[in-house]
């Protein structure tokens, strides 16, 4: 008798799991798992911010090319003549190519052509193909077509990535630091050198130029007691000294730092966790669910956040390395405390924008239109790194909290957050006009 329980139990997690028709929501799921195993991939790698954008662009236009060219859904635009030097595909749909595998496949084909450690995925890969017959029930003849053109259009996409400039930058001289008062400088605890200075150099997917969108000038540098500049800093070293229980989860849920270096000691060791773009392609994925959206939609949701991102972080990372500007921490220890350590790391580039600022306002942007207006959701993306979830009644309540989340923090002053907000909202509607996103 004391068994009965147990055994309803399992029945009724059996019917429950039997009744769940397999439909347009099950293959949309399907797609925001397989796109989790590249971030899985990318926080094991301790891919940087810039670059899992980058990969995160590529990934999706793989899947939206594959559904494009085989079904035309309609709320599809042809990216040729519209992103820049973007490659022609040929050829008309083939009765023969199953779009929803094919997407699947393309996807994880990108991951693994693009990502350093991609070639972990083939096993994904390979346990998609074997499923197919079940999952999609395709005949062998099938599988193999669609297989044929994915690879065929990746191979497409891997060159067209192949000439945006990222591989040219590894051969560019290293960014030297300047001793000039009010410039940046490497901060404890690495003194990491300056990461990715020549990311402006990258051609962007959709941007006119890297400095199409340049942010209002930044409060002038002055180290005078009561000066504009002077008073920035002191609200961060202020604010940092006095948060509330709240504040310091806001901090710690955007931290999205891949690489947080932890000293115990004369030992040293660093925890993985997910990029900002890794934080946001998450969003995108537990609304694109809880929306019910087909797999065509979901893979447009996803791609047109992968291509904002990639060029809000192109656009911000201009303005870093043009200002130039010193981080708080800097500053607060040579002229307000010098034992004074931000609750954050400082990452290892210029301050100038706030990155966070920049692509959560741009990638909220698309998203409330994409949406069709403000979206309530529960945010469980940092529940694998132990935080805690937040719910949020609009993106753009999310990206106004990861923008703040900096001054918590103790990594950007006020000026670099707000007008690095402005900054990604001007991207977000320039993607929304160009793109025609309704």
């Amino acid at each position: 008798m004391k068994k009965r329980p147990l055994i309803l139990l399992l029945l009724a997690c059996s019917l429950t799991l039997r009744a769940e028709p397999p439909g347009v929501e099950t293959e949309a799921a399907a797609y925001a798992k397989t796109l989790k195993k590249l971030t899985d991939v990318m926080v094991s790698d301790v891919t940087g911010p810039c670059a899992s954008a980058r990969y995160y662009a590529y990934a999706n236009l793989a899947a939206y090319e594959m559904l494009y060219q085989q079904k035309r859904p309609a709320s599809y635009v042809p990216f040729g003549g519209l992103l820049r030097s973007y490659p022609a595909f040929t050829g008309q749909p083939d009765a023969q190519i199953d779009a929803r595998f094919g997407s699947l496949y393309a996807l994880l084909r990108m991951g693994e052509e693009l990502l350093p450690s991609g070639y972990t995925l083939e096993k994904d890969r390979l346990a998609l193909v074997k499923e197919a017959k079940s999952r999609y029930r395709l005949t062998d003849a099938r599988i193999l077509a669609t297989r044929a053109y994915a690879d065929t259009l990746v191979k497409k996409l891997v060159r067209y990535a192949a000439q945006d400039g990222y591989i040219k930058t590894s051969g560019y001289l290293r960014f030297t630091p300047t001793n000039e008062p009010g410039y940046w400088q490497p901060t404890p605890p690495a003194y990491s050198e300056a990461y990715e200075p020549h990311w402006p150099k990258l051609r962007p997917f959709l941007l006119d130029s890297a400095s199409q969108f340049r942010p209002l000038p930044m409060v002038k540098y002055d180290e005078k007691t009561g000066s504009p500049f002077f008073q920035l800093a002191k609200e961060v070293y202020d604010t940092t000294r006095a948060l509330t229980d709240q504040q310091r989860h806001i901090a710690n849920f955007w931290d999205c730092n891949p690489f947080f270096l932890n000293q115990k000691g004369h030992v040293s060791f660093g925890t993985k966790k997910i990029t900002p773009g890794g934080h946001w392609m998450g969003i995108t994925s537990i609304v694109c669910l809880q929306r019910n959206l087909s797999l065509a939609e979901t893979i447009r949701w996803h791609t047109l956040v992968g291509l904002t991102m990639a060029d809000a972080f192109i656009s911000c990372w201009e303005e870093k390395y043009n200002s130039n500007r010193i981080r708080p921490e800097t500053f607060i220890n040579q002229h307000l405390d010098r034992d004074w350590r931000p609750m954050l790391q400082t990452p290892p580039f210029p301050e100038y924008t706030s990155g966070h600022s920049v692509m959560s306002a741009a990638i909220a942007t698309v998203l409330t239109t994409l949406a069709g207006g403000p979206v309530t959701y529960t945010d469980t993306v940092e529940l694998e790194f132990g935080i805690p979830a937040r719910s949020f009644r609009s993106f753009e309540q999310a990206a106004g909290e990861a923008a703040v989340s900096r001054l918590y923090g103790g990594i950007h002053f006020r000026d670099s957050i707000e007008n690095g907000v402005a900054q990604g909202k001007q991207i977000g509607r320039f993607f929304i006009q160009k793109m025609g996103i309704k």
